[in-house]
């Protein structure tokens, strides 16, 4: 006689675990201390020398000529649009698989969001919906590179070069990324970085934007700090003049040299914490190949993955549950998860302002309610690993359809 599965925790049984595993935790180093500490002991701890550093050495990894330290990705993406002139009466395309923050400073700028399909495989703006939705009002093209991978930013770039309107990628997701060779950054006209606490690089808050034009990476700089000539920030040391001009009403987007100070710390170990996350998601993939009730990410050829994200899709025709019951069933075996993401459409003020709702954006509808994001972060175990994929598959033996 067989014994059936182990018992779930939500009914009683031993979790997996004996203690939480978050979805993501921050990798933070001696190194990101000493330069914190450091920058507090400079007596110059806002937007200084260590912010301009970060910006440069971002622009570098991400094979741009410009980049420009600031306080989120948001900012950048706001940075970008209004550096590009985007305002009332103009569209902008984007995904609606994505946080609400890409489409947010759409409205800001006074455009209008124009919500697209993604693809079916890599979550990603689908092109061909891209160019479906091309009319003489679009300004601007905004992709989404989703968990790490990127766009097709061939496809799309060639759309807006054929029309003479602007990419502004938002690579939230994607520093470290490359496609065909070239590392994002250095395939569209602006892009957004973000180093939230969660991203595989992290200033606790932060982002960059880069860029190769001059003129832009110069409107962005301006815009960043209320508008005020370049370099104002050095109005306080022994090179600056208490002396500035505003040239344009500007915003407070700047980033503090004590932030920018842990991702000076972190790019010191990029490489290492990006090479532990290829080795985690090697595990995971090498785990989950005989799940066939969960669908793993596969990455297009000639993509390098960040690998900010390991979302897997639940094959719910072989489950009796749902991705809510599924979630709520891992968190009791002490596993965290997310979903990545809401969808723009499905959000009630977008669906008042824009017109759209469920069902406008199938491939997006259908990746919502499978989505389920395992952990993944740098300072994991393969024994963390180990116990998400127990946890899994113990939840999966008690629901088959």
């Amino acid at each position: 006689m067989t014994s059936g599965p182990e018992t779930l925790a939500l009914r009683g049984g031993t979790p997996v675990r004996a203690t939480f595993l978050p979805f993501s935790r921050p990798s933070i180093g001696a190194r990101e201390k000493e330069l914190v500490l450091a920058a507090l002991e400079s007596g110059w701890i806002t937007t200084g020398p260590q912010t301009v550093e970060l910006g440069r050495r971002v622009a570098a990894l991400a094979g741009a000529r410009h980049g420009l330290a600031v306080n989120s990705a948001t900012g950048a993406l706001h940075l970008a649009l209004a550096a590009l002139g985007v305002g009332p009466g103009d569209e902008v395309i984007t995904s609606t698989y994505t946080f609400v923050a890409c489409v947010n400073v759409i409205e800001h700028v006074g455009a209008r969001p124009v919500l697209v399909d993604v693809e079916p495989d890599t979550l990603c703006l689908d092109p061909r919906a891209v160019e479906r939705a091309l009319t003489a009002k679009t300004r601007a093209l905004l992709p989404v590179d989703y968990a790490g991978h990127p766009c097709d930013l061939d496809a799309i770039g060639g759309l807006a070069r054929a029309r003479g309107i602007r990419v502004v990628e938002d690579a939230a997701h994607a520093l470290g990324a490359s496609l065909g060779g070239r590392p994002v950054g250095s395939l569209s006209d602006i892009t957004a970085f973000s180093f939230y606490a969660t991203k595989n690089l992290t200033t606790g808050e932060g982002g960059a934007a880069v860029t190769d034009d001059d003129a832009l990476a110069a409107r962005m700089s301006l815009l960043s700090l209320h508008g005020m000539d370049r370099d104002a920030w050095k109005r306080y040391s022994d090179t600056g003049s208490w002396y500035y001009e505003v040239t344009a009403p500007g915003f407070k987007y700047n980033l503090s040299d004590v932030l920018a100070a842990i991702g000076l710390g972190q790019l010191e170990r990029f490489e290492g914490m990006q090479q532990r996350r290829r080795e985690l998601v090697a595990l995971y993939d090498s785990l989950l190949a005989g799940v066939p009730e969960v669908r793993r990410p596969q990455p297009r050829a000639g993509v390098v993955h960040a690998w900010h994200l390991y979302p897997v899709a639940l094959e719910l025709e072989r489950l009796a549950c749902d991705r809510a019951r599924f979630i709520q069933e891992l968190r009791a075996e002490n596993i965290g998860a997310s979903v990545h993401f809401i969808p723009i459409h499905l959000h009630p003020y977008f669906q008042d302002r824009l017109g759209v709702r469920a069902g406008d954006f199938p491939v997006a509808d259908d990746a919502y309610r499978r989505a389920v994001t395992l952990p993944l972060f740098p300072d994991m175990t393969p024994r963390d690993v180990e116990d998400v994929v127990a946890a899994v598959r113990k939840i999966i033996g008690h629901f088959p359809r």
